[in-house]
């Protein structure tokens, strides 16, 4: 069991962190024992409670003072240096000489940011920033585009799991990573186009024109697009004339090609409610160009069918993002198409506040998956799991980790397909190695001229595929997240040289179970720097509805 002590205004961040980092703890009592208290500040825990102390600060404690450990204190953002990658900070941090072990440094110039030493009978840990402060960051405002491709918060409880398995204590964990599978992918489509054929002579058509033209030339000379691709694209500009005369088929309207690429895999279609209306931004209207030349009822046709395929509809909203009323009117419109209540939303162009959690949640959204990049692909949140924003009480935030007009639009990371290839798999293979979900956004339009992004895409499902991902809707995601915080340790205690557990979790959702993970303690002179999982470091107990059962160590 682990104790924490923390300022009151932190209670928020310190209570989600642990449902990411699902282990027992509890906020600390003076009559109990634990194997570990975690404290913030100038707490001041019984030393006596515990086998390991740690102690987050970026600013000199009366610990610092009292064991005269030499404190320097630094205002600046900067990175720290772990094997598994480089950890971002956004808030201030302290720097120390020491006596005890190192296992954490900056980058430049390598100081000391924590360190292990002994006290007596108790081993204590300083770590010289705010954990919980960093964690807020990340939940409330977010990683600059520069920091995208790093997922700060699973290292930040990487660290941590290292921190206490290599002081020597074992360690109970329920993973983001369900039964069977090594993680979770969410395929997502923001449906913004569905019909050329509604675009006449403005600017959707005529840009469709330049760049199936000129553009797919320019392309191939800069060796971002293929010979043969480009004359797909101009046979697709000539064909425009037929096209809106009802003579050839509509080149936007790729519903039936998206079920045939993903193979019985389900998938997310986020859906406009109204046409024609950009809505707002946070300076009055929003651009006329955010307005749609479709609706839901123009679609209608095709909902049906993606529903039997096991398809989800969800709203692609456009004010509810600041005003919870036009939330429940958007909301309303999907659901007279779809014929089932709307769960899920993500905001048209990603438009967000950090209002916008519990503006959702007034509307009546258990999720929402907007938070992420539109010229970036990555760790918005530094996390790859499903969070509840810490304004909000119930709603869950899915984060979209990789889009496709971020990877290869000119004015944006204007990737070419071997570039794109090398970004997206970093992202996958932290998913493999950490857990969680992979959320991606293929919009209607880019698997049809003129973007032909359909290769990408194809090879990409591949590639997840071969990894063994569990393949789900959105809400069926965020269904998996909330069961996993459903659980609870009801008993944790060491009996007969072994650990003695009891956990529950609800039942009969028909979703993969969930793991029970026990990591094994490594000796003292184990210590490191957020390295990957050893070979036989922890083992892993089936969680479907309870646990009872004594792990030996």
């Amino acid at each position: 069991m682990l104790g924490v002590i923390s300022d009151p205004t932190e209670e928020s961040a310190v209570r989600e962190f642990f449902e990411l980092f699902k282990i027992p703890w509890e906020f600390y009592r003076n009559e109990r024992q634990y194997q570990v208290v975690l404290c913030t500040g100038d707490a001041k825990p019984d030393p006596s409670s515990t086998r390991l102390l740690i102690l987050y600060a970026s600013q000199e404690t009366e610990f610092d003072v009292r064991l005269k450990i030499e404190t320097h204190l630094h205002d600046h953002e900067t990175n720290l240096s772990l094997s598994a990658g480089s950890l971002p900070l956004y808030g201030c941090h302290a720097t120390f000489l020491h006596r005890g072990t190192k296992v954490l440094s900056s980058e430049n110039p390598g100081k000391t940011v924590g360190f292990v030493d002994r006290l007596e009978d108790q081993l204590f840990a300083r770590v010289g920033y705010d954990l919980f402060r960093e964690v807020q960051c990340l939940v409330t405002r977010g990683q600059p585009p520069a920091n995208a491709g790093t997922p700060t918060l699973e290292l930040h409880i990487a660290f941590l799991r290292d921190l206490i398995v290599g002081c020597g204590i074992p360690l109970m964990e329920i993973p983001p990573v369900p039964e069977g599978y090594p993680f979770i992918v969410c395929l997502t489509h923001d449906v913004d186009h569905a019909s050329i054929r509604r675009h006449k002579f403005d600017r959707t058509m005529f840009g469709f024109l330049y760049r199936a033209t000129l553009g797919s030339l320019f392309n191939v000379v800069r060796g971002r697009l293929p010979w043969r691709k480009m004359f797909t694209n101009w046979a697709a500009a000539a064909k425009l004339p037929f096209i809106y005369s009802g003579i050839a088929e509509d080149i936007w309207l790729q519903f039936d090609r998206y079920l045939e690429i993903e193979k019985g895999n389900p998938s997310t279609f986020f859906v406009l409610p109204f046409e024609g209306d950009p809505g707002r931004s946070s300076e009055g209207q929003a651009p006329w160009a955010r307005a749609a030349r479709y609706d839901a009822s123009h679609i209608a046709s095709k909902i049906p069918r993606l529903m039997s395929a096991g398809c989800e509809i969800g709203l692609h909203g456009i004010d509810a993002w600041l005003d919870s009323s036009k939330g429940r009117e958007e909301a309303k419109r999907i659901t007279r198409f779809s014929g089932k209540e709307t769960a899920g939303v993500r905001m048209h162009w990603l438009y967000w506040s950090e209002d916008s959690p519990v503006i959702l949640e007034d509307g009546g959204f258990p999720y929402d998956s907007t938070v992420g990049y539109n010229d970036a692909i990555g760790y918005r949140a530094g996390t790859s799991q499903v969070y509840k924003p810490l304004q909000a009480d119930r709603i869950l935030e899915l984060p979209l980790h990789v889009m496709d007009t971020a990877l290869f639009y000119s004015n944006r990371l204007d990737l070419s397909p071997r570039e794109a290839r090398k970004r997206v798999s970093s992202i996958v293979d932290n998913a493999a190695r950490l857990g969680g979900a992979v959320t991606i956004n293929w919009h209607d339009r880019s698997i049809a001229p003129e973007r032909l992004w359909d290769d990408f895409y194809v090879e990409l499902l591949n590639d997840l595929e071969a990894r063994g991902a569990w393949f789900v809707t959105a809400a069926q995601a965020v269904s998996w997240f909330r069961k996993r915080r459903s659980a609870v340790f009801e008993e944790v205690r060491f009996d007969s040289g072994g650990l003695h557990v009891k956990v529950s979790t609800s039942s009969g959702d028909n979703l993969a179970g969930l793991r029970l993970r026990i990591h094994k303690p490594r000796g003292s002179k184990q210590f490191a720097e957020c390295t990957d999982n050893q070979p036989n470091g922890y083992v892993d107990i089936s969680l479907n509805e309870r646990i009872d059962a004594l792990v030996a160590l």
